[in-house]
Formats: structure tokens, sequence, C-alpha cells
């Protein structure tokens, strides 16, 4: 009798390309092909592929203790604790660790929701917060909501305009004003400074919670520990994940000293644990270490200077090494042949016209020339 196999349910387009190893900013194929990495797993990668002092701590932790709940002491937690708030300059919150950054986001909501006894949330046109219940209805994509996830009243207001965001505060029912400094998914749109200024002051006036969705663009990427430290404001939240594992799973919110803190208000099984924790030490090790935001920005600051000579390039924008080149045409076929001609990934958008650029922080001045040397030939 012959049986089925189990399949994959099928929700991912794939390139017909397997990664199954990786170092630094190449990871290489099934035939050994190598590829530079200017993607990173949708802004994972960091600290570079298999960094040593990353792998050694995680090989480290596992022959000690892979897991345990969260219902007894875990030292790792609070040096984790203690070395972000050190790092990021964020010592006045206190942390909650979780497992992605979806996690992070409902996390985050729920905890405006307590603290102002509010539902309606204030989002930005083209945002992007996460595939899970609350997140993805503040998620500016309708096709990828099912009707159980508009459970609670959201608007997306235009980016960068304070009037339409005063207007909606006023009305004295919003929660929470939730932003990507730096819009990621959406195509590397940027809040100016002075707009995030007047996210904060608003939210103060009129008794919302600000959180700083920093999942994609924290942990240095920016060119500051924290895309909103280019602003000089303190969010009430801020959210965490990605970079902040390197390709462990884990997230977390930065709670703010306002809220006050109980049993059981929020939980969860695998959030924090040993190994998660460890990976999260060891990429705050190399950032330090080899001081990779100051790096970020320049090597951002380099890639942008010189891709904006290109002819066929509408616009460069971003911060660091989160970078948006727009096109004048959609980048589908363009992303391909610099995929398979030249062994670069690279990143999509929501907007079809835009190439996002998220290499590990660590990346090379060789690898940056790399790159805009492939790219002038491909575009």
């Amino acid at each position: 009798m012959k049986f089925a196999s189990m399949k994959l349910f099928d929700v991912y387009p794939l390139f017909d390309i397997e990664p199954t190893s990786g170092r630094g900013t190449t990871i290489f194929d099934s035939e050994g092909t190598p590829y530079l990495d200017f993607y990173g797993g949708h802004a994972v990668i960091s600290i570079g592929h298999s960094h040593p002092h990353y792998v050694r701590s995680i090989e480290s932790q596992l022959h000690r203790l892979a897991f345990y709940s969260n219902s007894v002491q875990n030292k790792l937690q609070t040096d984790l604790a203690d070395k972000l708030g050190r790092l990021s300059g964020c010592e006045d919150y206190r942390l909650f660790l979780c497992n992605s950054g979806a996690e992070a986001i409902e996390n985050a909501l729920k905890l405006a929701s307590f603290h102002t006894g509010k539902m309606r949330v204030l989002a930005f046109k083209g945002a992007f917060h996460g595939r899970t219940s609350a997140a993805v209805n503040i998620t500016d994509n309708s096709k990828i909501k099912a009707p159980i996830n508009t459970t609670f009243p959201v608007d997306f207001i235009p980016m960068n305009e304070a009037k339409a965001l005063e207007k909606e505060l006023k009305k004295g029912d919003v929660a929470a004003v939730i932003t990507e400094c730096l819009q990621g998914v959406g195509g590397v749109n940027v809040q100016n400074i002075p707009f995030l200024k007047k996210i904060r002051s608003l939210c103060s006036t009129y008794g919302a919670v600000m959180i700083a969705d920093e999942i994609q663009s924290g942990y240095g990427r920016s060119g500051k520990f924290f895309a909103f430290q280019h602003a000089e404001i303190q969010p009430d939240l801020i959210t965490t994940a990605k970079g902040m594992g390197n390709g462990f799973p884990i997230g977390g919110v930065l709670v703010g000293p306002e809220f006050k803190a109980s049993h059981g208000l929020l939980g969860t099984t695998f959030g924090g644990n040993h190994l998660a924790c460890a990976a999260g030490l060891a990429v705050l090790d190399v950032i330090e270490t080899d001081q990779l935001v100051e790096r970020a920005a320049e090597s951002g600051q380099y890639l942008m200077k010189h891709l904006k000579k290109h002819p066929k390039i509408k616009e460069v924008r971003g911060k660091g090494l989160m970078i948006g080149l727009e096109m004048e045409e959609p980048v589908a076929p363009l992303r391909k042949r610099i995929l398979m001609e030249g062994h670069i990934f690279t990143g999509s958008s929501s907007n079809p016209k835009v190439i996002r650029l998220l290499p590990p922080l660590n990346v090379e001045k060789k690898e940056l020339k790399q790159f805009i040397e492939t790219f002038n030939a491909l575009a």
C-alpha cells in the first residue's frame, strides 16, 4: 500500500535556490555556489552568518540547558536586559521577552490598551507590523486580514501629516499610535524628524501611548541603536526582534517606566528561553566589540552616495543599512537578474518599484563595492 507524504502548506513563492551554509555576508547553496547576502533574510542577519562567537555561545549553552519555563530564575534574561539597556541607552525601560516581532507587537498593543482603557489604534499608510491577530489588523494590507483579525478599530494616517494625526487624536478614543520610523515592507519610507517629534508630543497631549516598531530598523541597522533616536525622542513602548537574535527566534518589548507590571499581565512559554538569551547576548557582544552601529552608519552613507549616481534610480532613501532604491518601473525582473546572474540577494517591498537593501551590519567595503558594480552592470 502506498501512502502519501505530508506536504508543506504552500504560502511562500520560492526562488529555486537552497542555501545550506553561510559565513559573514556570503551564503552558499546546495551546489556550493556563493551568493552575497544584501537582504539578510528580512533584515534578520545583523552580525553575519555563522559568526564564531555567536555559534560558540549557542553551542555552549545547549550543552548546559536549552530551555526551562518562566517559572524559575534565569540570569541570562537579566544579563540580556542589562546589556541591551546599556548599549541602546534605554536603561529606564524594562524588558519583556517573547519569540518574534509579531508577538512583540501583540504584547505592546495589549499593554497600551490596558494602560489607557481604550481600543482604537492609529497606524500609518504603508505600515507592516506582522501577520498575527492584532498585528495584522494594524498592517495596511487588507488582503492578509481575515474577518477574525478586524476586532478593534484602526485608522491609517498619511506619513508626515501632523494635522491628520491630531484630528484623530482629538477624538479621545485612541489607545496607541504605532510607527515604523523607517517603514520596511512599505518600501523604506522615512518618517521625518519633525514629524516623529510631533507624534511624541501629540501622544503626550492626548493621552495615547506611542509605540515605536523597531523590529526591522532596530539593533543598529539605521546607524543608531534604534531609529527613533535620530529624532531624540522617547517612545512609551519599543518593539524589537529580527536582528536581535541573528536568526534565532527572539523578540522583545521595551516597556517605559509609566507602565505597572503585575503577575500574569503578560506571559509566554518559550520567550526568553536559555538558548534565545544566549543568542541575544552574543549579538550584543559583537555589536559592541565590532562597533557595528557606527559601521552601519558609515557603510550606509557609502552605499547611498554611490547609488545616487545611477541614472535609472528615481530615489535612494533610508538610513544606515536600511536602504530603498526606487526605480521608474517594477523591479521584479531586475531583482531576478541580480540574483541569478549577479548572485546577490536583495529584498522586495509592497511598492513594486522598490528594492530593499538590508545586508549584515558588518558587511565589508569590498562587498559594498561588489554590489555597486553588479547593480551598475545589470540595472
